[in-house]
Protein backbone atom coordinates (compact mmCIF):
# COMPACT_ATOMS: atom_id res chain seq x y z
CA UNK A 1 0.00 0.00 0.00
CA UNK A 2 2.90 2.13 0.50
CA UNK A 3 3.52 2.43 -2.86
CA UNK A 4 0.18 3.05 -4.14
CA UNK A 5 -0.17 6.31 -1.60
CA UNK A 6 3.25 7.56 -2.84
CA UNK A 7 2.01 7.57 -5.98
CA UNK A 8 -1.13 9.53 -5.15
CA UNK A 9 1.61 12.26 -3.85
CA UNK A 10 3.84 12.29 -6.90
CA UNK A 11 0.53 12.10 -9.04
CA UNK A 12 -0.78 15.26 -7.76
CA UNK A 13 2.09 16.81 -7.97
CA UNK A 14 2.32 15.92 -11.66
CA UNK A 15 -0.94 17.10 -12.41
CA UNK A 16 -0.68 20.75 -10.63
CA UNK A 17 2.87 21.08 -12.56
CA UNK A 18 1.03 19.65 -15.79
CA UNK A 19 -1.70 22.29 -15.84
CA UNK A 20 0.92 25.11 -15.42
CA UNK A 21 2.80 23.75 -18.44
CA UNK A 22 -0.29 23.30 -20.81
CA UNK A 23 -1.17 26.87 -19.89
CA UNK A 24 2.56 27.69 -21.78
CA UNK A 25 2.68 24.96 -24.74
CA UNK A 26 -0.28 23.50 -24.88
CA UNK A 27 -1.27 20.01 -24.44
CA UNK A 28 0.39 18.28 -27.04
CA UNK A 29 4.22 20.42 -26.79
CA UNK A 30 3.81 19.88 -22.78
CA UNK A 31 3.26 15.92 -22.47
CA UNK A 32 6.44 15.34 -25.41
CA UNK A 33 8.94 17.65 -23.45
CA UNK A 34 7.70 16.44 -20.67
CA UNK A 35 8.19 12.50 -21.41
CA UNK A 36 11.24 12.99 -23.44
CA UNK A 37 12.81 14.42 -19.99
CA UNK A 38 11.64 11.36 -18.34
CA UNK A 39 12.61 8.77 -20.88
CA UNK A 40 16.29 10.08 -20.56
CA UNK A 41 16.02 9.75 -16.78
CA UNK A 42 14.52 6.23 -16.90
CA UNK A 43 17.12 4.78 -20.35
CA UNK A 44 20.46 5.82 -17.84
CA UNK A 45 18.80 4.60 -14.85
CA UNK A 46 17.56 1.31 -16.68
CA UNK A 47 20.93 0.84 -18.64
CA UNK A 48 23.17 1.22 -16.01
CA UNK A 49 22.21 0.27 -13.32
CA UNK A 50 18.98 -1.77 -14.31
CA UNK A 51 18.13 -4.47 -17.19
CA UNK A 52 17.40 -1.98 -20.10
CA UNK A 53 15.31 -3.72 -22.33
CA UNK A 54 15.56 -7.19 -21.07
CA UNK A 55 13.34 -8.99 -19.04
CA UNK A 56 11.43 -10.99 -21.32
CA UNK A 57 8.40 -9.16 -21.29
CA UNK A 58 9.14 -6.08 -23.04
CA UNK A 59 6.56 -6.39 -25.73
CA UNK A 60 3.83 -6.38 -22.95
CA UNK A 61 5.51 -3.43 -21.32
CA UNK A 62 5.15 -1.65 -24.43
CA UNK A 63 1.33 -2.25 -25.17
CA UNK A 64 0.87 -0.68 -21.77
CA UNK A 65 2.99 1.86 -22.40
CA UNK A 66 1.10 2.25 -25.67
CA UNK A 67 -2.72 2.06 -23.97
CA UNK A 68 -1.33 4.47 -21.16
CA UNK A 69 1.41 6.55 -21.79
CA UNK A 70 0.72 6.82 -25.51
CA UNK A 71 -3.38 7.02 -25.91
CA UNK A 72 -3.94 8.00 -22.17
CA UNK A 73 -1.87 10.71 -21.84
CA UNK A 74 -2.10 11.95 -25.06
CA UNK A 75 -5.82 12.08 -23.79
CA UNK A 76 -5.17 13.50 -20.29
CA UNK A 77 -3.43 16.71 -21.63
CA UNK A 78 -5.95 17.40 -24.00
CA UNK A 79 -8.67 17.40 -21.39
CA UNK A 80 -6.63 19.53 -19.01
CA UNK A 81 -7.42 22.58 -20.89
CA UNK A 82 -11.24 21.82 -21.19
CA UNK A 83 -12.15 20.57 -17.91
CA UNK A 84 -9.16 21.88 -15.78
CA UNK A 85 -7.14 19.61 -13.46
CA UNK A 86 -9.50 19.32 -10.88
CA UNK A 87 -12.39 18.14 -12.86
CA UNK A 88 -10.19 15.92 -15.16
CA UNK A 89 -8.35 14.23 -12.53
CA UNK A 90 -11.42 13.68 -11.06
CA UNK A 91 -13.24 11.92 -13.92
CA UNK A 92 -9.98 10.06 -15.21
CA UNK A 93 -9.60 8.45 -11.62
CA UNK A 94 -12.80 7.94 -10.95
CA UNK A 95 -13.80 5.91 -13.96
CA UNK A 96 -9.95 4.32 -14.19
CA UNK A 97 -10.54 2.00 -11.03
CA UNK A 98 -14.11 0.51 -12.06
CA UNK A 99 -12.12 -0.06 -15.46
CA UNK A 100 -9.51 -1.97 -14.38
CA UNK A 101 -11.21 -4.01 -12.29
CA UNK A 102 -13.74 -5.42 -14.86
CA UNK A 103 -11.11 -5.63 -17.70
CA UNK A 104 -8.48 -7.54 -14.88
CA UNK A 105 -11.53 -9.82 -13.93
CA UNK A 106 -12.91 -10.83 -17.06
CA UNK A 107 -9.35 -10.97 -18.68
CA UNK A 108 -6.76 -12.81 -16.15
CA UNK A 109 -9.68 -14.13 -13.77
CA UNK A 110 -8.33 -11.85 -10.91
CA UNK A 111 -11.52 -10.73 -9.45
CA UNK A 112 -12.16 -9.05 -6.32
CA UNK A 113 -14.13 -9.81 -3.03
CA UNK A 114 -16.97 -7.98 -1.57
CA UNK A 115 -15.05 -5.87 0.64
CA UNK A 116 -12.64 -4.73 -2.07
CA UNK A 117 -15.16 -3.79 -4.28
CA UNK A 118 -16.91 -1.87 -1.01
CA UNK A 119 -13.73 -0.45 -0.05
CA UNK A 120 -13.03 0.65 -3.47
CA UNK A 121 -16.46 2.53 -4.26
CA UNK A 122 -16.06 3.83 -0.81
CA UNK A 123 -13.06 6.04 -1.98
CA UNK A 124 -14.21 7.15 -5.22
CA UNK A 125 -17.87 8.14 -3.25
CA UNK A 126 -15.80 10.05 -1.00
CA UNK A 127 -13.87 12.10 -3.80
CA UNK A 128 -17.22 12.57 -5.89
CA UNK A 129 -18.47 14.47 -2.61
CA UNK A 130 -15.20 16.13 -2.40
CA UNK A 131 -14.73 17.54 -5.76
CA UNK A 132 -18.36 17.50 -7.69
CA UNK A 133 -19.00 21.73 -8.03
CA UNK A 134 -21.91 22.88 -5.94
CA UNK A 135 -25.01 24.28 -7.16
CA UNK A 136 -23.76 27.81 -6.64
CA UNK A 137 -20.91 27.02 -8.29
CA UNK A 138 -19.92 29.77 -11.05
CA UNK A 139 -20.17 28.60 -14.53
CA UNK A 140 -16.90 28.03 -16.35
CA UNK A 141 -16.50 28.29 -19.96
CA UNK A 142 -15.55 24.76 -21.11
CA UNK A 143 -15.64 22.24 -23.70
CA UNK A 144 -17.71 19.72 -21.77
CA UNK A 145 -18.38 17.28 -24.54
CA UNK A 146 -15.26 17.50 -26.01
CA UNK A 147 -13.65 17.28 -22.62
CA UNK A 148 -15.69 14.52 -21.08
CA UNK A 149 -14.31 12.26 -24.18
CA UNK A 150 -10.70 12.73 -23.57
CA UNK A 151 -10.89 12.39 -19.83
CA UNK A 152 -12.71 9.26 -20.01
CA UNK A 153 -10.03 7.94 -23.45
CA UNK A 154 -7.25 8.94 -20.38
CA UNK A 155 -9.28 6.63 -17.79
CA UNK A 156 -9.69 3.79 -20.66
CA UNK A 157 -5.75 4.69 -21.12
CA UNK A 158 -4.89 4.54 -16.77
CA UNK A 159 -6.92 1.47 -16.36
CA UNK A 160 -6.32 -0.46 -19.36
CA UNK A 161 -2.50 0.31 -19.19
CA UNK A 162 -2.48 -1.00 -15.24
CA UNK A 163 -4.30 -4.52 -16.38
CA UNK A 164 -1.45 -4.75 -19.19
CA UNK A 165 1.38 -4.33 -16.59
CA UNK A 166 -0.12 -6.70 -14.07
CA UNK A 167 -0.21 -9.15 -17.44
CA UNK A 168 3.72 -7.92 -18.09
CA UNK A 169 4.53 -9.12 -14.40
CA UNK A 170 2.93 -12.56 -14.80
CA UNK A 171 4.78 -12.75 -17.65
CA UNK A 172 8.02 -11.96 -16.15
CA UNK A 173 7.43 -14.51 -13.03
CA UNK A 174 6.68 -17.46 -15.46
CA UNK A 175 9.80 -16.63 -17.33
CA UNK A 176 11.87 -16.68 -13.61
CA UNK A 177 12.32 -13.28 -14.07
CA UNK A 178 11.64 -11.09 -11.39
CA UNK A 179 10.91 -7.03 -11.27
CA UNK A 180 10.78 -6.10 -7.31
CA UNK A 181 10.59 -2.86 -5.52
CA UNK A 182 11.12 0.38 -6.93
CA UNK A 183 13.77 -0.25 -8.97
CA UNK A 184 11.74 -3.04 -10.54
CA UNK A 185 9.12 -0.14 -11.07
CA UNK A 186 11.64 1.86 -12.40
CA UNK A 187 12.65 -0.20 -15.03
CA UNK A 188 9.22 -1.00 -16.17
CA UNK A 189 8.64 2.10 -16.34
CA UNK A 190 11.23 3.00 -19.04
CA UNK A 191 9.84 0.37 -20.78
CA UNK A 192 6.32 1.60 -21.06
CA UNK A 193 7.62 5.03 -21.60
CA UNK A 194 9.47 4.41 -25.09
CA UNK A 195 5.85 3.61 -26.43
CA UNK A 196 4.07 6.80 -25.06
CA UNK A 197 6.95 8.53 -26.65
CA UNK A 198 6.91 7.48 -30.06
CA UNK A 199 3.36 8.43 -30.12
CA UNK A 200 3.46 11.75 -28.67
CA UNK A 201 6.43 12.39 -30.91
CA UNK A 202 4.59 11.51 -33.85
CA UNK A 203 0.96 13.66 -32.43
CA UNK A 204 3.78 16.98 -32.45
CA UNK A 205 5.29 16.21 -35.23
CA UNK A 206 1.70 15.55 -37.06
CA UNK A 207 0.31 18.84 -35.42
CA UNK A 208 3.17 21.05 -36.38
CA UNK A 209 2.63 19.54 -40.28
CA UNK A 210 -1.03 20.81 -40.38
CA UNK A 211 0.00 24.00 -39.03
CA UNK A 212 2.47 24.31 -41.66
CA UNK A 213 0.26 23.19 -44.31
CA UNK A 214 -2.73 25.47 -43.39
CA UNK A 215 -0.55 28.35 -43.50
CA UNK A 216 1.69 27.85 -46.86
CA UNK A 217 -0.32 25.43 -48.42
CA UNK A 218 -3.84 27.40 -48.14
CA UNK A 219 -2.22 30.39 -48.45
CA UNK A 220 -4.42 31.65 -45.47
CA UNK A 221 -4.02 34.08 -42.73
CA UNK A 222 -3.39 31.38 -39.90
CA UNK A 223 -0.61 31.97 -38.45
CA UNK A 224 1.84 28.83 -37.89
CA UNK A 225 1.82 28.12 -34.04
CA UNK A 226 5.32 28.28 -32.49
CA UNK A 227 6.44 28.31 -29.19
CA UNK A 228 7.99 31.68 -28.50
CA UNK A 229 11.43 31.85 -26.07
CA UNK A 230 9.10 34.00 -23.47
CA UNK A 231 6.70 30.42 -22.96
CA UNK A 232 9.44 28.14 -22.99
CA UNK A 233 11.34 30.53 -20.51
CA UNK A 234 8.10 29.97 -17.86
CA UNK A 235 7.54 26.71 -18.93
CA UNK A 236 10.72 24.48 -18.74
CA UNK A 237 10.39 24.40 -14.97
CA UNK A 238 7.10 22.90 -15.04
CA UNK A 239 7.89 20.91 -17.63
CA UNK A 240 11.30 19.47 -15.78
CA UNK A 241 8.76 18.94 -12.51
CA UNK A 242 6.42 17.63 -14.14
CA UNK A 243 8.37 15.16 -15.84
CA UNK A 244 10.33 14.03 -12.68
CA UNK A 245 6.93 13.76 -10.35
CA UNK A 246 5.07 12.21 -13.24
CA UNK A 247 6.16 9.98 -15.56
CA UNK A 248 9.42 9.08 -13.46
CA UNK A 249 8.89 8.90 -9.91
CA UNK A 250 5.09 8.99 -9.78
CA UNK A 251 4.73 6.03 -12.41
CA UNK A 252 7.54 4.12 -11.41
CA UNK A 253 5.81 3.82 -7.72
CA UNK A 254 2.79 2.79 -9.86
CA UNK A 255 4.16 0.05 -11.27
CA UNK A 256 5.68 -0.73 -8.08
CA UNK A 257 2.10 -1.19 -6.49
CA UNK A 258 0.91 -3.05 -9.07
CA UNK A 259 4.16 -5.86 -8.68
CA UNK A 260 2.13 -7.63 -5.88
CA UNK A 261 -1.09 -5.52 -5.87
CA UNK A 262 -4.74 -6.28 -8.42
CA UNK A 263 -5.37 -3.53 -10.21
CA UNK A 264 -8.67 -3.02 -8.74
CA UNK A 265 -6.80 -2.26 -5.00
CA UNK A 266 -4.46 -0.05 -6.69
CA UNK A 267 -6.40 2.38 -8.72
CA UNK A 268 -8.65 3.72 -5.75
CA UNK A 269 -6.06 4.22 -3.56
CA UNK A 270 -4.24 6.14 -6.28
CA UNK A 271 -7.39 7.77 -6.83
CA UNK A 272 -7.33 9.97 -3.59
CA UNK A 273 -4.97 12.17 -6.45
CA UNK A 274 -7.30 14.82 -6.48
CA UNK A 275 -7.76 15.23 -2.38
CA UNK A 276 -4.10 15.12 -2.50
CA UNK A 277 -3.97 17.76 -4.86
CA UNK A 278 -5.41 20.18 -1.97
CA UNK A 279 -2.33 21.29 -0.29
CA UNK A 280 -0.08 21.57 -3.64
CA UNK A 281 -3.28 23.68 -4.84
CA UNK A 282 -3.57 25.68 -2.18
CA UNK A 283 0.62 26.34 -2.36
CA UNK A 284 1.03 27.20 -6.33
CA UNK A 285 -2.41 28.63 -6.98
CA UNK A 286 -3.95 29.50 -3.81
CA UNK A 287 -7.16 27.17 -3.73
CA UNK A 288 -8.56 26.68 -0.09
CA UNK A 289 -10.11 23.72 0.15
CA UNK A 290 -14.26 23.67 0.94
CA UNK A 291 -16.22 21.87 3.61
CA UNK A 292 -17.68 19.69 1.22
CA UNK A 293 -13.87 18.52 -0.24
CA UNK A 294 -13.18 17.77 3.82
CA UNK A 295 -15.61 15.64 4.46
CA UNK A 296 -15.20 13.38 1.48
CA UNK A 297 -11.34 13.32 2.29
CA UNK A 298 -12.53 11.66 5.53
CA UNK A 299 -14.88 9.05 3.78
CA UNK A 300 -12.39 8.49 1.03
CA UNK A 301 -9.42 8.20 3.53
CA UNK A 302 -11.64 5.89 5.77
CA UNK A 303 -12.18 3.39 2.46
CA UNK A 304 -8.31 3.66 2.36
CA UNK A 305 -7.95 2.04 5.79
CA UNK A 306 -10.59 -0.30 5.31
CA UNK A 307 -9.16 -1.54 1.89
CA UNK A 308 -5.75 -2.31 3.91
CA UNK A 309 -7.72 -4.51 6.13
CA UNK A 310 -9.37 -5.81 3.46
CA UNK A 311 -7.83 -9.24 3.80
CA UNK A 312 -8.57 -9.78 8.17
CA UNK A 313 -12.46 -8.57 6.90
CA UNK A 314 -12.93 -11.13 4.92
CA UNK A 315 -11.26 -13.74 7.36
CA UNK A 316 -13.44 -12.42 10.01
CA UNK A 317 -16.61 -12.50 7.91
CA UNK A 318 -15.85 -15.75 7.17
CA UNK A 319 -15.01 -17.44 10.37
CA UNK A 320 -16.41 -20.56 11.76
CA UNK A 321 -19.76 -19.33 14.39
Amino acid sequence: MLAALLTTVFFSLSAVTANRSVRYLGGNEANFWRLLFATILLGLFSHIWGVGLEGGCLEWFLLSGFVGFGLGDLALFQAYPRLGSRLTVLLVHCLAAPIAMVVEWLWLGNAMNAVEVVCGFTILAGIVVALLPGKTAAPMDRHWASGIAFASIAALGQGGGAVLSRKAYAVAAATGFELEGVAGGLNATYQRILAGLAIAAFTVLFVRRQAVFAHFGRLTNKPVEIVSQNQWSRAWPWILLNGLAGPTIGVACFQWALQSNKSGIVLPIVALTPMVVVPFARYLEGEKPTIRSLVGGIIAVSGVALLTQADRIVAWLNRSP
